[in-house]
Formats: C-alpha cells, structure tokens, sequence
C-alpha cells in the first residue's frame, strides 16, 4: 500500500495536526463540525520532509495523488482545473503544526492563464465581471512572480503606482477592466524581462510549482529565525492546503475579512476585526486599503454577518480558546478559509486564560499551559508604543539578549553613561564588549548595545539581572570608539545621536521610538498562584544586591541561587583594597588589604539575608581571573603604584604577569582559593560573620548559608577549599556562641566534575549547574566568540538553537543527569539546582524538572517565566 501524502478536508481532524499541519488540521475540523469551508485537500508535512530527502523536489508518487485530490476537488465543487467553459481555480498556501504569521507564503487565482481569462469573460461579458477576471488575473502572476519564483514585489508595484497615476487614480480599486489588462501584459513582460522565460500557462505547472515554493519557504531565512526564535524545530516540515478560490473581489456584493473572537491587545471579550469589499484577503493584511471595522459588515452584508456571529460562537466552544479566522463573502455567501488559536499579547493571554477558567472553558492547569511562558518578559519591561513601532523600520539587528525596549543618546563609555545620566539624559551606551568595570556605566543607561557577545556574553547576563534592555552581538556596525562614532545601515551616529533597541527582537532604529511602560495587571496574580500551587520545581535568583533580590521577591522567587560575589568588588571603594591584595608580595600584606574589604562583604551579606527574610541564599566565591580588576588607565596606574609604594613599572609588570592566553580556563575559580587560600577565610569570614548578626536580630528566621566554591574539576580541590572554609566558619561560630548551621557545595561546570560526581558528592552538600561554564566547556568554544561563527552553524542546520540560549539537553544534560545519578547514592541528602541562564528558559526548566532538581535559579526578571514553565512541565509530565 502507498503512503497516503494527501488528505481531502472530509478525511481529516483538528488531532492530526502534526501531519496535516495547523491549517489543515483546522479547515478539516470545521468541515467535520459543517461549517462553510470551501473543499480541497491537504498535503502532508511528511511530504515537505520527504521534498528535502530527495533533493528538493516533489516524488511522482506525490504528484500524482496530489492529481489525485484535484480530481476529487473537481467533483465535489462541478469545476475543471484548466477548462475553459467552468475553470476550477485553487489557492496553495502553507500550514506548518506551529502557527508561524507571515512566514510562510500564499498564492491564489492559481489555475488562470491568457485563454482560461478569455474563456470567463466571453461567458460572462458583463463591465464589472471583466473588471473581476483581469483584477484576479493581474494578483496571480504578481503572487506567482514574487512567492514561485522570487521576483521581487517592488517592480509589480512600482508598474501599479505608475498605472494609477497616469490614470489620476488614488486605489487599485478606482482601474478599471482595461487598465487591469494592460497591467497583466506589463507584469507578464516584466516576469519574462526578469527570468528570460515566458510565464507558465499550463495549470498543473503552476500547481506544481507553488507546491515547490511552501515547501521551500520552510527553509528561507525569514522561517528559520521565526523557528530559532520559537522553538520549533526544522524536522517538522510544512503542509500545503489546496482549496478553491471564492472571490471576495467578484464583486460589490463580495468582500473580505479577518476577525478575532476577542481582542488580541488586551483579551476583553468582544469580536475585534476588520473587512473590506471587493478585495481578495491579502488587502486587508497588506493595508493596501483602509479596511472598516468588522460591526460595519451588518449594515453590508446582514445575511452572512449573522452567519458569521454564530461561526465565532461554534468555534469558541469548539475549541475553547480566542480564534482568529480568516473569511470571504462571495455574492452575500460566506465562506471561511482558516481559523487557528489566535496570537495575543501577554496581557491579553492572561486575561484570556483567567475569564476561560472562569467561563468553564478550561480548568486551572489548561489555563496555565495556555501561556507561552517567554511573554512575560513583555508585562515586566517597558515596551515601545506600537504605533510608533509599526512606522519605524529597523537598521539593523544583533541578538535580544534582554527583553523591553530603550530610546536615548548614544554614549561610547560607561563614565559617559554615568555623568549624562546625572544630569538628567536618557542614554543608550553603546560599546564593542562590556566589562565588569562598566557596570556603573550600565546602571545609568536605558539601554546597551554590543558589537560583539552572545547571549550569554556580560553584558547580557548584567542587563538580565538588572532588568535593563540589551541588544548584543550587532556585528554589522562599524565601530570608531576613539571618535565616539559608529555606522550602521549607512548611517553614521555621533555621540549625542538618538538611537533607539528593542532587547526583544534585537532591532535597532535610528530615531526616536516613544516607550510605554510595563503594566502588571490583577490577572498576573492569580495565574502565577496556579502556577505554584502545581510547580515542583522551586525557584531562585541570581542577586548581587539587595535591590535585585528585593524586586526577584516581588516577582516570587524563594531564595537566591547565585550570588557573584565578584560584582561587589567593583564598587569604588572596595577596588583599590582590591587591587592592593593583588599587588602584595606577602600573605601578610595581602590579608591587610583584603581585612579592608571584608567588612564591605560581610555588610553586603547581611543586606542580601535580610531581602531575603530567611529564604535560602547560596553565595559564591569569587570566580573571575585577577586581571579582570587591575587598572587599564593610566592615572589609576600610577595612583595604585602610590598607594603600594611601588613604581608604575612594577606595576606594569604585575599586570602584564596576570595576562593569560585562555582566561575563561586560567588562573579562577577555586584555583584563586587554593593559591591565596586568605581569599576563601576572608569571604568565609563575612558570610558566616553576616548570617550571625542577622540570626540575632531575626530569631525566627531559618538562616543557612550555602557557601558555593565554583570551578572544581577534582574532589582534593574542593576538600581543600572546603577545610580552609570549615576551620575559620566553626572558629567564629564557636566564639559567637552561636549555633548556627552551614553547608559548603560546588558548582558543577566542568566536565570532570560531572564525570566524578560520585567522589565531589562525599565532599559537598549541594551541587549547582553552572551551564553557562558547563555549555563552553563542553563544546568546546568561547561563549564571547562562538557568536562570530554560531550563524553559520544555524544556517548550514547543524544547530537549531544558540546553546547558551537553550539547553543542550544531549550533551551538556547527559552531564547534569549523569552527575545525578552518581551523586545522589553517595550522599542522598544533596539538594541540586541550576544557575546558569538556562534557568529562565522554558524548555531548559522542564528539562530541569525531568531529570529531578530541586531549583532552578535565574536573574530576577525571568522568576516569573521559570514559576510558569516549572507548573506547565509538572502538568505535563503528570504521570
């Protein structure tokens, strides 16, 4: 028996999505439940996959029962493909099982050719009915040149734009039957002008190579982004739907529309829509003209307008979700050509969710996997007006690396960044990399922008945690830091320039963008209370500070996950200790600059317990190499060699003597630990000395640090640490007279720690996946370089997805689950989470909650987008 390739509407349902694609699978449902649906069939996505398998190009075997289903289609509908007295005519368009707007393309009046037009105007001579004809006629070789063979759209359109003004015309509409037949000739020589062939006059032709253009439209760049974007992997393939045209441009009786059974903005329950007479469904999405509202349709067509009430109302209930539909009124008949689960904002889905559940459409759980956990972001950044947005036109775009929106003056320093903003400008640093020294600089921007840098690169990683909107990795600007200039799109931008960034789409616009801030409504509220009544998952954050764990506990987090102590290095009074313990020769003079600090720390420890009101809080030992906190300027130079009694040679040469080739893999981590042991008894000392003092004035409080030493790739590195640790916290506990408890865990990123995690579990209490370090490690590339090649990879579909992005759950999770398995045995009362990005991203968190974590830990705007997708991977993976 052959496989079956297509499907007829009547054989089909909304279960077979996966093979019929979304659009199909609902043009097959709505026949089922006898809706007006015009009959065609579906061809399959097993087909598109099987169209790459053999070349790109479309079996016999397909063929033919796609020849198989015109015949079928002709019977039902009394028409003939190609006939000349009653010509069947088809529209292709694709549908992939995830909804994918306006990535995938259309073609209609397939099936006309020059005799086929001559044929229905002789039957039907009729002024409008010409008009009509020659109207189709024109749309079918402009779809057919621009979608089949990639002439662009441009040159059709400037031929319209001249027709009409040599006819003092305003609309397409206002041509006539003439003009339009002129049009069809000038596009017809303008299809042979651009490919050097005539255009395709045999209908099972054109049949064939629409075909062809929505299978490969599953591979063009526009597809391939939406799918990176939207985690819809390029396996799936694409269907193609083949139904006969009804003509909304017949005539005056005709018309056109596409509705919403609520309103996509912002989910309140009234239909929202628009219509337009005489025009064929692409005008209205198009905006070619000015379409009305779709309660106008009443006075047009009150027939078919009260039809169409009761459809909204049967796919309501149907499918218990807002639908989206796409109609056509044919001679005062209604015809519906698509409906789908429509797409809505975050507020809106929200609001959607809790009136569904509270209509007895869904229940708590399918409110709670109805939404799309990555929108969130929107409700907890601002965002740019959408209006304005719509008018603009992009520059050019690097990555989304931190969602909301930003519009200032372009700054090219972080000190820049820090004055201006005090004097009351709104900045947008841009720069070719951040650093960790930038970091005031970044607190005073709206917003950042890189040339280079991943997802995961610093500046990322900071604008996540502070909430800030960052557009990295744009490495189509051409930077001039000395001149404080750069070029993008061919425009040049001085300091001063307004620019503004979406950190969500990761465009950038070289004007003025108005922003509107973020809205959080009641609705957030009661969906996140569904969502941690059936979480198993906990969730933490990453916080540096007390403001950052403060908003992370608006937002619902349950302790912190992270902490990079690092960051609080880097205040102005804290770097020149710093730098004086990195320039001691002796451990005595190292341990009197870092006694400096200490009480800084232990300040900024007690801060972060009381945010925190005796949720856990796991603080981690300093991780970076030292060269990241030694001065690069000049006067800082000389002024450190002041202050050490040194020369600015000497200096020089400390600096030039903690250069290393690899840093990521150099001298950091534990390692710094082991070699100046006096670090690790320094911060032990102010976290231990902390957890006291804020035990005492909040004896209710459960305070248990979690002291969390990263980078150890060998138990005796750890054992070591660990003792360093254990002697001077039960020291100062003992001369307290405290009782208070501790535990000292690791942070698993290094591919031997996970591979030995049965030996490093005898010696930690707790194990926490560092995946950003995990991830490099285990590929073996440079997070701050893999993005020079990483498109390269998407396009060539050796991956599908940025993997500091989205976890890799085959390798870098074989790792963590192979850690798992051999840790728990060992030490059954270790508690385990993740604290690298991934923690915020949804697949990566249900991979979390498969593999059995406690936490995941993530920066403080992504708590609620971990809280969701922790709920939606419990629901789903109930056994």
């Amino acid at each position: 028996m052959a496989k079956k390739w297509v499907y007829m509407f009547s054989e089909g349902d909304m279960t077979m999505r996966n093979l019929l694609g979304g659009k199909g699978a609902n043009l097959a449902e709505m026949t089922g439940i006898g809706l007006p649906v015009p009959q065609g069939f579906t061809i399959t996505t097993e087909a598109c996959t099987q169209y790459y398998e053999d070349g790109r190009k479309i079996s016999d075997e397909i063929m033919a029962q796609t020849m198989e289903g015109v015949k079928k289609m002709e019977e039902i509908n009394g028409k003939k493909f190609g006939d000349l007295t009653n010509p069947l005519l088809v529209s292709v368009r694709s549908g992939a099982r995830a909804s994918m707007p306006g990535m995938m393309d259309t073609i209609l009046n397939l099936g006309l050719n020059d005799e086929v037009v001559a044929s229905m105007i002789k039957n039907n001579p009729t002024p409008e009915f010409e008009r009509f004809v020659y109207d189709s006629y024109r749309r079918f070789i402009q779809m057919f040149s621009d979608v089949v063979m990639e002439v662009g759209k441009k040159y059709f359109e400037q031929l319209i734009d001249k027709m009409k003004e040599e006819k003092g015309v305003q609309f397409d509409v206002d041509l006539t039957a003439e003009d339009l037949k002129t049009l069809a000739e000038q596009f017809k020589a303008e299809y042979k002008n651009q490919l050097g062939k005539d255009f395709p006059s045999d209908p099972v032709e054109q049949l064939q190579l629409a075909i062809e253009a929505v299978f490969r439209s599953w591979d063009n760049p526009r597809a391939n982004v939406y799918r990176r974007d939207n985690d819809i992997p390029y396996s799936w393939g694409t269907a193609v739907n083949v139904m006969p045209m009804v003509f909304g441009n017949l005539n005056n009786e005709s018309g056109t529309g596409v509705a919403f059974t609520r309103d996509p903005a912002t989910g309140e329950k009234k239909l929202m829509g628009e219509f337009l007479k005489n025009a064929q469904g692409e005008d209205v999405v198009a905006g070619v003209r000015t379409p009305m509202p779709i309660a106008q349709m009443e006075q047009e067509f009150p027939a078919a307008y009260a039809e169409f009430i009761k459809v909204c109302d049967i796919l309501e209930n149907h499918y218990h979700d807002m639908q989206d539909m796409e109609f056509t009124i044919e001679n005062q008949k209604l015809y519906m050509l698509q409906c789908r689960n429509g797409k809505r904002t975050a507020q809106a889905a929200l609001q959607i969710a809790c009136d569904l559940v509270d209509e007895g459409h869904k229940t708590e759980q399918e409110a709670v996997l109805m939404i799309d956990p990555r929108n969130l972001d929107t409700l907890l950044h601002p965002q740019f007006d959408a209006a304005a947005l719509k008018a603009a036109t992009p520059l050019g775009k690097g990555l989304g690396a931190s969602p909301g929106a930003a519009c200032g003056k372009v700054v090219f320093t972080a000190d820049d960044a820090d004055a201006w903003n005090q004097r009351g400008e709104k900045v947008i640093l841009v720069r070719l990399e951040t650093s960790p020294e930038d970091i005031t600089g970044m607190k005073a921007s709206q917003g950042i922008l890189t040339v280079r840098g991943g997802m995961t690169s610093h500046a990322a990683v900071v604008a996540r945690g502070m909430g800030t909107c960052c557009v990295s990795g744009c490495g189509e600007i051409k930077m001039d830091e000395e001149n404080k200039k750069f070029e993008l799109g061919g425009k040049v931008f001085n300091e001063g320039d307004y620019i503004s960034i979406d950190g969500t789409t990761g465009n950038i616009y070289g004007e003025v963008i108005p922003t509107v801030d973020a809205v959080i409504a009641g609705t957030f509220g009661r969906v996140m209370s569904w969502a941690d009544k059936y979480r198993k998952l906990k969730v933490r954050t990453n916080a540096d500070t007390p403001a950052d764990a403060k908003k992370a506990r608006e937002l619902g987090a349950e302790g912190i996950g992270l902490c990079r102590t690092e960051h609080m290095f880097f205040e102005a009074d804290r770097i020149a200790a710093f730098r004086e313990m990195i320039c001691a020769d002796t451990v005595e003079a190292r341990e009197a600059a870092l006694a400096k600090i200490e009480p800084m720390q232990q300040g900024d420890f007690e801060a972060l317990y009381e945010a925190l009101e005796g949720n856990p809080v796991t603080i981690r030992f300093l991780d970076p190499p030292l060269h990241e906190f030694v001065p690069t300027d000049e006067a800082d130079i000389a002024a450190l060699a002041q202050t050490q009694g040194k020369s600015v040679e000497d200096i020089k040469a400390i600096i030039a003597s903690l250069h290393e080739f690899n840093p990521m893999m150099g001298h950091r981590g534990c390692r710094l630990a082991v070699t100046y042991p006096e670090i690790a008894k320094m911060q032990t000392s102010a976290i231990i000395k902390a957890a006291i003092n804020v035990k005492k004035n909040h004896p209710d409080w459960s305070i248990v640090p979690e002291i969390m030493i990263p980078l150890v790739g060998e138990v005796k590195e750890l054992k070591y640490v660990k003792d360093v640790v254990v002697k001077t916290a039960d020291e100062i506990i003992a001369a307290a007279g405290s009782d208070i408890k501790y535990e000292v865990g690791t942070m698993i990123e290094i591919p031997r720690a996970a591979l030995t995690a049965d030996d490093i579990a005898k010696e930690a209490d707790f194990f926490c996946f560092g995946t950003n370090d995990l991830t490099q490690m285990t590929f073996g590339f440079s997070r701050d370089d893999a993005g020079k090649f990483l498109n390269a990879y998407y396009d060539t579909k050796i991956f599908e997805n940025d993997p500091f992005a989205k976890l890799d759950q085959t390798g870098v999770g074989k790792l963590m689950e192979m850690s798992i398995k051999l840790g728990k045995p060992v030490n059954p009362n270790l508690h385990i989470g993740i604290c690298g990005e991934h923690g915020g991203d949804p697949t990566s968190v249900e991979f979390c909650h498969q593999i059995g974590l406690d936490y995941v830990s993530c920066s403080p705007f992504r708590v609620p987008i971990a809280r969701l997708a922790a709920a939606q991977a419990a629901i789903s993976n109930r056994d």
